[in-house]
């Protein structure tokens, strides 16, 4: 599945992470799931992430995954890459980035919540006009019946682009 944006790449139940907030996530609602395919939103204490906090964002799941409202978003996303979006959808808030981001975004959240995956996005955040970034992310599901996905909990690190070899 394409991200909708040159430079992102899109992994559906990706391999661990060496970033360590987006590990810290993973293992975080790992923990939280225990047996079940997924932890519910009742089980994410956002004061056990306090070292991380800044790159978490959490994303409420509207009917039948048609767009995603913003719950909460760490400083880091604001700074970087979502302004104050909280409260906002996904369409609105990406809306300034063009129609293939939006729709890329709105599209990777869909697949994921309606099969349940994990899903890691990653690559160059000149789309997001920061052209000396690049971003990686990790989007993992919640749901309060153990099937549906109601909200999406997520990690975003910034860091400078790696200097090209020549």
């Amino acid at each position: 599945m394409s991200s909708g944006v040159s430079g992102v790449s899109v992994e559906f139940d990706p391999s661990p992470s060496s970033k360590p907030a987006l590990a810290f996530l993973k293992d975080y609602w790992d923990a939280k799931r225990g047996q079940r395919t997924m932890p519910s939103r009742a089980d994410i204490n956002p004061a056990e992430m306090k070292k991380h906090i800044r790159a978490v964002v959490l994303v409420e799941a509207l009917p039948d995954y048609a767009d995603f409202r913003y719950r909460m978003i760490g400083s880091d996303v604001t700074e970087h890459m979502l302004g104050d979006a909280t409260g906002k959808t996904v369409r609105e808030a990406f809306a300034r980035y063009g129609q293939a981001a939006t729709e890329g975004a709105v599209g990777a959240y869909a697949h994921m919540a309606r099969n349940r995956l994990t899903m890691r996005l990653h690559g160059s955040a000149a789309w997001l006009d920061h052209p000396h970034l690049d971003f990686d992310t990790i989007h993992l599901p919640l749901s309060d019946d153990g099937e549906t996905v109601n909200m999406i909990l997520s990690a975003v690190t910034f860091e400078p682009t790696a200097v090209l070899k020549g």
